[in-house]
């Protein structure tokens, strides 16, 4: 296919497409010379504006990339990783980039605190991006490196209220900036979303997309609730768990593997997140909770859930 061109037209998102005769629209992207490679360029044309992934949460973990960042401007993703992503529809590619910085980082650990718009990226090698790097078995690996505005910090940090395995997160801008904590960044679903905010309402601290390891298998729960006796995974199937024979087969290896590490697993379907929300979702939710002990939380007595048959989720009160 060779390289592609995206050249910017006038603010609105227009733009137009050079290689091989294609033309399309693109997203601004903030730059005018925009180029890249054919493994980058096709998915430029997949996504609308303002969706998942035009924000994207990436690690920092080391105090030299933070410098890089920060004085040269730049990130790298393997492309065996930004691969990954758009097998997930994962990859816009994004137009902003935030920093999820580790415990080396002390005060401004364990949270997003910083961001950037990204301005180029391009396929290069690790010889590329550190030319006075002795040669070495990574020297000819591959990256997209992004190249990045002044790095911004937040009004707020986005905290992460438990210690967890982070990589990437895409997510949408007007999830980025309204969130308080890393879980709200999470766009997977609008189902999701709806159970996640009731559980908000009640102080449920639940985990989304969290990774649970089960022999050589990593299965990424949808929500993660940790009790004094137990934990819950918490499942929002939507249809596919009654029309898709296959993905209920593999579900129920999925929900055996959990069991055996001590979670139980809480499935609930479209109708009943949209419809039973307040009435079958949370007061299930509730009881098992209770049932496993309560809420466990760092250095406090567990807490429990009070409800009754007759009260709304806006009723539910915690004791």
């Amino acid at each position: 296919m060779g390289r592609w061109k995206a050249r910017e037209n006038g603010g609105d998102g227009e733009g137009e497409v050079i290689g091989d005769g294609k033309e399309g629209k693109i997203r601004k992207v903030g730059v005018l010379n925009f180029e890249l490679s054919s493994a980058l360029c096709p998915l430029i044309f997949a996504f609308p504006m303002s969706c998942c992934g035009e924000v994207l949460v990436v690690i920092m973990n080391n105090r030299a990339d933070w410098a890089i960042a920060q004085d040269q401007r730049w990130y790298r993703i393997p492309l065996d990783q930004m691969e990954k992503l758009k097998h997930r529809n994962q990859w816009l590619p994004p137009k902003w980039l935030a920093f999820y910085q580790t415990k080396v980082f002390g005060e401004t650990a364990h949270a997003v605190n910083y961001y950037a718009e990204i301005i180029g990226m391009k396929e290069v090698t690790r010889r590329d991006l550190f030319p006075d790097e002795s040669a070495n078995n990574k020297s000819d690996k591959r990256y997209c490196k992004l190249e990045l505005s002044p790095l911004q910090r937040l009004p707020q940090p986005i905290n992460s209220h438990r210690l967890r395995r982070i990589t990437f997160i895409p997510t949408t801008w007007k999830k980025f900036r309204a969130a308080t904590e890393i879980n709200d960044l999470w766009d997977e679903s609008p189902l999701e979303d709806d159970v996640w905010d009731a559980l908000k309402k009640l102080d449920i601290k639940a985990e989304r997309q969290q990774d649970v390891k089960v022999k050589e298998k990593h299965y990424f729960l949808d929500f993660a609730i940790y009790c004094e006796n137990g934990k819950i995974n918490i499942e929002t199937d939507g249809d596919r768990w009654h029309v898709n024979t296959e993905q209920s087969q593999s579900d129920n290896y999925r929900n055996n593997d959990l069991e055996t590490q001590g979670w139980h697993v809480l499935r609930f379907t479209t109708y009943q997140v949209k419809e039973q929300l307040a009435d079958y979702c949370i007061p299930t939710i509730v009881k098992t909770i209770n049932r496993l002990g309560g809420l466990a939380e760092a250095n406090r007595t567990p807490r429990r859930l009070q409800w009754s048959p007759t009260e709304s989720t806006e009723q539910l009160t915690l004791f």
